[in-house]
């Protein structure tokens, strides 16, 4: 409970506090929105990474020599509020988020959202769907990489391999933009909350990228299913580590101790 209270605390304190610091980045913004978008980006990645620390979980990056240069969709299974964390954390370029509409209600987080690139998804109007899409599209074209979870929301099923389908339609900014999908596992992050609310515990979480997808290059089979494909490389990903956890590793008290 005490780490649960620690990350609230940091995280309204952070908001409050932050204020005068929105609209200094905003006016930023006007003058150099380049600077603006790499310091926001830092900014949040230094206030998640302190979150992540302060549930004394520990994070292995693997394959991320994989991700090839220019903007790309990151497509990740999506089980827990630390995926977006641990994502922001570990991304070394400009990339926002392609979140819920419903987010957009809540001040000057949706500020800081705005300001690292987010995208609002509002999924009961085709229309402003597609405007998102294409708004998705431009920023890919100027370079930000964008975040997407096509399971829709999040994943409580309990096993780890039983992905919700993928919707098809959110890989468009992909196919639109040209530019490569990269499918995404995460694994272990809702061992720090959602597992057991309201508690939080440290977890070892492992965050992998796969080989770049180039929607244009698929069999016309798979092009028609891209979403699908997709989810059937995360979830290899997905089953390799949980193999490895298996096999060679076990979790006591967030260290990782390599068995004999």
């Amino acid at each position: 409970m005490i780490r649960f209270l620690l990350v609230v605390i940091a995280l309204f304190g952070f908001l409050g506090a932050s204020i005068p610091l929105v609209a200094a980045e905003y006016l930023i913004r006007k003058f150099n929105p380049q600077r603006q978008q790499e310091h926001s980006l830092r900014i949040v990645q230094a206030m998640f990474r302190m979150i992540f620390r302060i549930t004394g979980s520990t994070l292995v990056v693997k394959g991320q020599e994989r991700v090839p240069e220019g903007a790309v969709l990151y497509v990740g299974n999506h089980r827990s509020y630390f995926d977006i964390i641990v994502g922001y954390a570990v991304v070394p370029h400009l990339a926002g988020f392609v979140a819920k509409k419903e987010m957009t209600r809540y001040p000057i987080l949706v500020n800081w959202m705005e300001l690292v690139n987010c995208l609002f998804l509002n999924r009961q109007d085709i229309k402003e769907g597609l405007k998102t899409i294409l708004e998705g599209v431009e920023k890919m074209k100027q370079g930000i990489s964008l975040w997407i979870f096509p399971e829709g929301t999040r994943n409580e099923n309990e096993d780890l391999l039983d992905l919700m389908p993928f919707k098809e339609g959110s890989l468009k900014i992909a196919e639109k933009s040209g530019r490569p999908v990269v499918p995404v596992a995460f694994t272990g992050t809702a061992d720090i909350f959602e597992n057991h609310i309201p508690f939080m515990r440290p977890s070892q979480v492992t965050i992998e990228f796969g080989e770049p997808i180039y929607l244009k290059e698929l069999p016309r089979e798979l092009k028609k299913c891209s979403g699908a494909y997709t989810r059937e490389r995360i979830i290899e990903m997905l089953r390799a580590e949980q193999e490895f956890r298996q096999t060679h590793t076990e979790a006591i008290g967030g260290q990782r101790i390599q068995k004999a």
